[in-house]
């Protein structure tokens, strides 16, 4: 058994690394791209970061507004969408069924019928239509059922059922168990769920192509108009500015994931 899995190893990398390569190139040309004098002569033109300070300076507020949103996005998610997990998860009904189901919409519908809809139940607020608020909205809209449904499956566990049960018992208010009890035992979905929800968030296109305005625009939209009116140059240094305030966001929530899995993942 052991020999049948040493010889399966070097097929396993091989197809691992060229599948890695397959997925990485295409983001390390388009990020070469970006740091050239000139795409189409290549090294040779010389390296450059004129192309990355001039996406600063063009695009630069849709970094800082991007980030908010996403930030925002995690907030009210967490806020509108433990409760409303722990709700459906307690919920035997039918209704719940049904409320969990659509709740599922916005994800299954195209962002774009998504945001239309958004358009025209509110666009005739004028000032909130303006507004990153808007883009908010949406954002909240499309990435409530992650947070949903990971929280939820995390309150179905049989032992925190009866946790609670025992709480109940010995006299503990609903207060005392939800915040006391059972928002600490679930603590490390609620923050996979709000990475899954930053990540979406920050990277959403479709549905804030449809909902912002030239005044709030946010790194995807800003990305799009730069490969779509500039030179190409300048869109693969917007991409590699995406990299560089993105990922280390990243990094650094996949470590408190970790951290809480570590604490409480009991």
């Amino acid at each position: 058994m052991n020999h049948n899995a040493q010889g399966r190893a070097p097929f396993l990398f091989a197809v691992t690394a060229i599948t890695s390569v397959f997925m990485i190139a295409p983001m390390v040309l388009s990020v070469l791209a970006g740091l050239v004098n000139n795409y189409s002569v290549g090294l040779k033109s010389g390296l450059t970061l004129r192309w990355l300070i001039e996406v600063w300076e063009v695009y630069g507020g849709t970094v800082g507004w991007s980030l908010l949103i996403a930030v925002a996005c995690v907030l009210g998610t967490a806020l509108i969408g433990v409760p409303c997990a722990y709700a459906l998860a307690r919920s035997r009904s039918r209704a719940a069924r049904a409320f969990e189901e659509l709740l599922t919409l916005p994800v299954a519908v195209p962002g774009l019928a998504t945001a239309l809809a958004l358009i025209l139940a509110y666009g005739q607020l004028t000032a909130f239509r303006q507004s990153f608020a808007f883009i908010l909205v949406g954002h909240i809209v499309f990435t409530l059922p992650f947070m949903v449904r990971t929280v939820a499956s995390a309150f179905q566990r049989n032992d925190l059922v009866a946790l609670e049960e025992a709480a109940r018992t010995l006299g503990a208010s609903f207060r005392q168990r939800f915040l006391g009890i059972l928002v600490p035992a679930v603590f490390p979905a609620i923050v996979a769920g709000a990475l899954m929800v930053f990540t979406l968030s920050v990277g959403e296109f479709n549905l804030t192509w449809m909902l912002h305005t030239p005044l709030t625009r946010t790194l995807p939209v800003g990305l799009a108009d730069s490969y779509a009116s500039m030179r190409i140059e300048i869109g693969s240094a917007y991409t590699l500015v995406f990299f560089i305030v993105i990922l280390p966001v990243l990094w650094a929530l996949q470590a408190l994931a970790q951290l809480m899995q570590k604490r409480y993942g009991t």
